[in-house]
């Protein structure tokens, strides 16, 4: 049961690491992320050493039967202790959370340093990778090094129960209130690892073997780990999902409002004060388009007032006409109506044509409040927009105004 879980486990853990080791070089002062990832860097050391072909391994090369066993649980006291720092840095004062973070590791290398003493005293004769607790069940020194390791285990483990599902009933984050549940029902599980090797021990003296709740030990401490380690990562994937969403989005937006931009460009290039880079290169590159895009916003109003002077009001009338006919109303009709006007100005600009009496935009008088209402109107408009397709539309529409008129002199 052990080399079937504890590779899952330690895939993981191991992803875990790596999904937080890329923003400790940012966030080198945020203690609870550089504790949370060392929480799946120790995780993962004790799986990784604990594999039955590792175990084998380890204990050749420093010659000590079963050396794993204080290096794996050194690295699972240190774990718990890192859990407990995190809880204390979310939802303590810095200060106390200093003081408890502290007292937490102390304490781990207290129990450390008291298994390593008590390990040192058995005189392990086989390397027992899959029994070794019940191998050694009988011998008193190794039943004080349980009755330490796997006391401090329940006793961490009970207190992140408590504590998770504390903070869990006061989260105001959905995702984090749920990460805090599953830490809780994880802990929860963990302790019917540690509640079978210490009913071993019990057992050695009363008579009575767990042996058959062997693999059911393992299952628990592995599975109850393993929800443990995803939620403490849920919150951090749901963070990154949010910025890869937002990163997506912007380069959507960008994209979707190239059409008009260009359109606008072409007519009067003194509204791009810097050529944008190619999209493809950027998001080859990872780079954000959110300042681009909101460059091009702005490019594009200021087009828009360029082009004012071109706005035709029956151009108008007969875009609004046309597009209620098509059952648009309220933001969208704008949009639309807009949309023709500026194709309707381009056409016009391009043959030099202003209008006697300008119109106003349809959106002029839209409730725009915040940027992102905005971007999103534009985004509308970019929808509705078709750019004029040849310059002789525009000789078209000068001769229909020549014919209906009377041309400009």
């Amino acid at each position: 049961m052990k080399d079937i879980l504890h590779p899952l486990c330690l895939a993981i853990a191991g992803t875990g690491f790596l999904i937080l080791v890329r923003d400790l070089g940012k966030s080198r002062r945020d203690r609870a992320l550089v504790a949370l990832a060392f929480t799946y860097c120790f995780s993962a050391l004790s799986y990784a050493v604990s594999l039955t072909s590792v175990w084998v391994r380890v204990d050749g090369v420093f010659g000590v039967p079963n050396i794993v066993v204080p290096i794996a649980q050194g690295c699972v006291i240190l774990v718990l202790a890192l859990q407990a720092t995190v809880l204390a840095y979310w939802s303590k004062p810095l200060g106390e959370a200093r003081r408890r973070s502290r007292l937490l590791l102390c304490a781990a290398a207290a129990v450390i340093a008291t298994m390593s003493v008590l390990f040192a005293l058995l005189t392990p004769a086989t390397t027992r990778p899959t029994d070794f607790s019940l191998y050694y069940a009988h011998d008193p020194v190794f039943q004080a090094y349980v009755l330490l390791y796997f006391g401090t285990y329940s006793a961490a483990e009970i207190y992140l129960a408590r504590s998770c599902w504390k903070y869990a009933r006061t989260a105001t984050n959905r995702s984090i209130a749920f990460s805090l549940r599953l830490v809780t029902v994880g802990a929860v599980v963990t302790l019917g690892y540690s509640g079978i090797r210490i009913a071993g021990i019990i057992g050695a003296e009363a008579g009575f073997s767990v042996s058959r709740w062997n693999d059911f030990a393992w299952a628990c401490g592995d599975i109850g780990a393993t929800l443990t380690q995803i939620g403490y990562l849920i919150p951090t994937v749901a963070r990154r999902t949010n910025t890869a969403r937002d990163w997506a989005t912007a380069h959507i937006r960008y994209r979707r409002l190239g059409q008009l931009w260009h359109a606008l460009d072409q007519a009067d290039p003194g509204i791009t004060l810097r050529r944008p880079a190619r999209q493809r290169q950027d998001v080859l590159r990872g780079r954000s388009a959110l300042f681009p895009l909101l460059r091009r916003r702005v490019e594009i109003r200021q087009g828009q007032k360029l082009m004012r002077r071109y706005l035709d009001p029956t151009a108008r009338e007969r875009a609004e006409t046309r597009r209620r006919a098509e059952g648009l109303t309220g933001a969208e009709l704008a949009a639309a109506v807009t949309a023709d006007q500026i194709h309707a100005a381009l056409v016009r600009h391009a043959a030099d044509e202003p209008a006697d009496t300008p119109a106003e935009y349809a959106d002029a008088e839209l409730s725009l409040p915040t940027t992102q209402d905005e971007l999103l109107h534009l985004q509308r408009v970019a929808l509705y927009f078709t750019p004029p397709t040849s310059t002789s539309e525009s000789r078209d529409a000068a001769e229909s105004r020549g014919t209906t008129s009377g041309a400009r002199s």
